[in-house]
């Protein structure tokens, strides 16, 4: 056996021993928005107040590993046209430097989204965006663990985006609450690379979330999700959360 597959080999066994200790992934019912939602960032549309939030995210590894320090937190709904994404990330210094688009937007503290709308392939899809709006989108046709090659020059065709800062963006000197994220990802964005079929009620797609964090003076960042991974490793799409897409319409609170 080469070496570069005895690396591979124990990098998949290491995966799922950890893997093998966690809880089992995590479950939100996608609820359908009565309206299309209007993508500013502000998550004030009423549709939103009846989508149920995510369990706050925690980090990569899981429950061994301490609680974040920042909470971070997302809710979802669908259409005919869009898959709806909100999230809301606390942050006492907002900051961003990344403009320009397909740049590595880790290097930043970001919102990342991993979506597998056909759970039954190796394949799927991955979405980064920093407070700048700033956005680098790319498909996996497998896992890096399994020799997967990253393919950048996919574009998510039709993609709205919006950051709202709750404070100010890259100054330090006053105290920030935070950021929040809006997207509607178009649920035709996959049709140049797989045919996908539009959800229905009861459509079951695999999907997850992660948070990067860097810290002054610490050399590595905390990764915080939303469903666990068990390793610092975003790229096993085993371990994350289910998305119950539900004709059940998310309607303004009386």
């Amino acid at each position: 056996m080469k070496t570069g597959a005895k690396i591979c080999m124990v990098s998949l066994l290491a995966t799922t021993a950890a893997a093998a200790e966690l809880p089992a992934p995590l479950a939100y019912e996608c609820l359908r928005a009565a309206a299309p939602i209007h993508i500013d960032g502000k998550l004030d549309d009423p549709a939103w107040q009846q989508a149920p939030w995510t369990s706050d995210f925690v980090d990569i590894e899981g429950d061994s590993k301490p609680r974040p320090k920042f909470r971070t937190r997302v809710k979802m709904l669908w259409d005919d046209q869009y898959l709806y994404i909100a999230a809301e990330l606390e942050e006492p210094d907002v900051k961003a430097t990344l403009t320009e688009r397909d740049s590595v937007i880790f290097k930043d503290n970001d919102f990342e989204v991993f979506i597998k709308p056909l759970p039954e392939t190796a394949s799927y899809y991955e979405f980064e965006i920093n407070a700048l709006n700033t956005g680098w989108d790319l498909f996996l046709p497998k896992p890096y663990n399994q020799d997967g090659q990253p393919d950048n020059s996919w574009d998510i065709a039709g993609l709205k985006t919006a950051i709202a800062v709750q404070g100010t963006l890259n100054r330090s000197s006053d105290k920030d609450h935070g950021w929040t994220v809006e997207i509607a990802y178009p649920l035709s964005a996959f049709a140049n690379r797989q045919s996908v079929l539009q959800p229905r009620d009861g459509s079951t797609w695999r999907i997850n979330f992660s948070r990067v964090e860097w810290t002054a003076g610490k050399p590595n960042e905390d990764n915080w999700v939303w469903s666990p991974q068990g390793v610092i490793d975003m790229h096993v799409p085993e371990r994350w959360g289910y998305l119950h897409f539900s004709s059940r319409t998310a309607a303004k609170k009386k």
